[in-house]
């Protein structure tokens, strides 16, 4: 549902490049984070859809689990964000990246954080936030 911002699981086509490999001809495991960084920043902007600054979150903790590996013959993979549960200040999401053959290469969990741009420390989710990501998650159910 990439583009609809209500869309509930956010997908994403990312074009693996040459760049992206390591010296034995995978995609380096760092580079996984990146295209997981990618899905989980448009789908944020696209759920809070005017209700927030998806700016105003960090990255707090993500927790990746390898299933295959990338390589440039993969060309493109699919990249996919959803949320599962939101605390005071942070936003819970699962993401995954599967190949177009629907091959999953990595799962992963993440939490990100609201945060107080002026101190940079948490914030409690603002309630316009916590509705707009409330509704996603209620719409997943």
């Amino acid at each position: 549902m990439a583009g609809s911002g209500k869309a509930l699981v956010h997908e994403k086509r990312i074009e693996v490049r040459w760049r992206d490999m390591d010296a034995f001809g995978h995609v380096n495991n760092a580079v996984f984070l990146t295209y997981l960084e990618e899905v989980r920043d448009e789908w944020l902007e696209g759920a809070l859809a005017g209700a927030g600054d998806p700016m105003g979150f960090v990255l707090a903790g993500v927790t990746i689990r390898y299933r295959r590996p990338l390589t440039q013959g993969d060309d493109t993979i699919i990249a996919r964000c959803w949320p599962v549960k939101l605390g005071r200040s942070s936003i819970h999401t699962r993401e995954s990246l599967e190949t177009l053959q629907g091959e999953v290469a990595a799962q992963a969990e993440s939490v990100i954080v609201a945060i107080d741009r002026d101190t940079g420390r948490a914030r409690p989710l603002a309630e316009a936030e916590r509705s707009a990501i409330e509704r996603t998650i209620t719409r997943l159910r």
